[in-house]
Formats: structure tokens, sequence, C-alpha cells
């Protein structure tokens, strides 16, 4: 078995962050191996390990053990994972908090007027609302780092069909949304997926449309 020798520090190479995160961190120096002979299968499928940059990664070897590569394993299984510097920690699939979809994106269409912003009396600060035409779409970018998407929609008029595509465009999810249903919150998995976009229709009587608050959808 052909075994490259590497001397690896912390977790740069299982998840693949920038060699300066772990500056001046509780680290202890090892001596490992790149073990080219271990082969990955999901399924009864044999997957090829990827990091973020799409570049092939390599299982190591040390003290008897097979350590695989966090980011890699995660992509491979649909499971989103993140880095958090903050506590150090590695994150897999759905986080404790949400966060707004709006944290970490600028929705140019979006309505910030007060007096367009309110559904029942309360304020949602940032929404996107549409009762120009009978359809449309909007992009939202999770970035890969995230589970679930809990998107809520709210029916104006008449019943509002969505669809929730990747950018593959292969459906997520399928919904309809109705008057009755008030604000209501679909949950989609987008596990690894950088962006997703959301088509919505209804018939255009002049007093349809849509309103999805960006304060209140939120990834987890």
């Amino acid at each position: 078995m052909k075994k490259t020798i590497v001397s690896i520090v912390g977790l740069s190479l299982l998840l693949g962050a920038a060699g300066g995160v772990y500056a001046g961190a509780n680290l202890q120096e090892i001596k490992a191996y790149l073990n080219n002979d271990i082969k990955v299968k999901v399924n009864g499928a044999t997957v090829q390990l990827l990091d973020a940059q799409g570049n092939v990664v390599t299982p190591i070897s040390y003290d008897g053990s097979t350590y695989l590569p966090a980011r890699a394993i995660a992509n491979s299984l649909n499971v989103a994972v993140d880095y958090d510097a903050a506590s150090n920690s590695v994150l897999f699939g759905e986080k404790v908090d949400g966060t707004p979809v709006n944290a970490g994106q600028t929705f140019y269409e979006a309505i910030k007027d007060p007096n367009l912003t309110k559904y029942k009396s309360k304020d949602y600060t940032e929404v996107i609302k549409d009762t120009k035409s009978s359809g449309s779409n909007f992009t939202l970018e999770p970035k890969g780092k995230y589970q679930k998407l809990y998107l809520q929609v709210a029916a104006i008029g008449s019943d509002v069909q969505l669809k929730i595509q990747d950018k593959n465009s292969v459906l997520l999810k399928q919904d309809t949304v109705s008057i009755a249903d008030g604000l209501k919150t679909i949950e989609v998995n987008i596990a690894g997926l950088s962006d997703v976009t959301v088509f919505y229709s209804y018939e255009n009587d002049d007093k349809s449309g849509i309103f999805v608050p960006l304060t209140t959808s939120y990834y987890k």
C-alpha cells in the first residue's frame, strides 16, 4: 500500500478551512498518512471526496484509525456542514438557531416601505411583495451552509402556486398557499445547495399577489 507522509495541524485538512484560522489555537502536531487505498461508498455507490473548491481530498490514517474529511463526507451524505469560528465548532445538519434569509443576502427586489411591509397588522420590515404580475421568481443564497429552508409565504387575493428548484432546475418542493392558510411556513431540504430559486404564480386580477417576509423566513 502506497502511503504519503504528511504533517497535519488541527482540522485544516478535515474541514478545508483557511490556514490562518487555526493560528494560536490549542493544537498538537502529529504525523499521519494520506491513505489512497481507502474508498468511500454511499448506499453502495463509490463516491469521490471533494473539498469546497471541487478538489479531490484523501482519507487520513493515524494511530490505527481512519479520518475522513468532514465537508466531503457531509456533502456525500447530503448533510449541511459549516464552521463556526466564534465557538471553534464544526456544525452538521440543522443549526439550533434559525438565520433569517436576509441576514447574509441583499434582495434588490425587496420592499422596506412600512406602508407595504405589513400583513394582518404586523410589520415584517423587509418583504418580497408582488401584485403587479401573474408570477415571477426570486433566488435565495444559503451558500451550502444550511440543512433546511423555512420559507414563509402568504397569498393575496387568490391561491399562490409555488415551485422551489435548485440551480440545475431540480424540483425541491411544490406547494399551494391559499388565503385561508394565512402566513404559511414551507419546509425545504437545501443541504449542500449554494442557491435555490422560488417560482410563484397566481390568478392576476389586480387583486392577487404574494407576500414573503424575509425577516421571519429562515435557514437552519
